[in-house]
């Protein structure tokens, strides 16, 4: 028994002293995003000219955002996020120009590995986007509605720590959702690569 106890005894301490440490740190934070959204397809718009199928080769876009988010433990992170990400494309079959314009508003979850001054975590988390495409072609202009769909993503980052109230970092993620316009379907999965600069308060 009193080995047992004298075992425990200093990881009761450790424990003690790492959530003080906690304690004095900050818990919230605001983060700024700026990187590229790469479409993992392109897309096809069917009815497009009286029934034909119109292949559009979606290009990278620009993708920022800013969050805010709060740690609830050290390993353990809730973030809300609004931003915008485009991608321009043209039709492949006739000459003409594409935009999908999205602004996304997302909660998600995180899960960090604390390791000094880096910090590596995963995330998982849903989002509504806001859409509007637009399409001009040499036989017609479609201008889609803006529209609202639901979606969700994954991903990993890596933060690095310049001090308590700072940081940096990169972070990837994947995007599944859908979107439709008068009955067409957009999908708006990729991948979503952004630099990260974070201050915490």
């Amino acid at each position: 028994m009193k080995k047992t106890t004298l075992l425990l005894l200093p990881l009761a301490i450790a424990l003690i002293g790492a959530s003080s440490a906690y304690a004095e740190l900050p818990k919230g934070y605001v983060a700024l995003k700026a990187g590229v959204y790469s479409p993992s397809t392109s897309h096809d718009i069917d009815n497009f000219n009286d029934g034909d199928r119109t292949h559009l080769d979606s290009k990278t876009g620009f993708n920022g955002e800013i969050a805010v988010g709060y740690y609830f433990i050290p390993m353990v992170a809730l973030e809300l996020g609004a931003g915008y990400f485009e991608s321009k494309g043209s039709p492949a079959a006739q000459p003409g120009d594409a935009k999908l314009q999205v602004v996304p508003l997302t909660a998600t979850g995180k899960v960090l590995l604390p390791l000094g001054i880096f910090e590596p975590y995963g995330l998982f988390g849903i989002g509504a986007y806001v859409t509007d495409l637009d399409v001009s072609h040499n036989s017609g202009t479609l201008s889609g509605s803006t529209e609202v769909t639901y979606g969700l993503h994954a991903g990993a980052g890596l933060n690095v720590n310049f001090s308590d109230s700072m940081f940096v970092g990169v972070e990837g993620k994947y995007l599944w959702a859908e979107s439709s316009f008068g009955g067409e379907h957009i999908k708006l999965d990729g991948f979503q690569t952004t630099g990260v600069v974070g201050f915490r308060y």
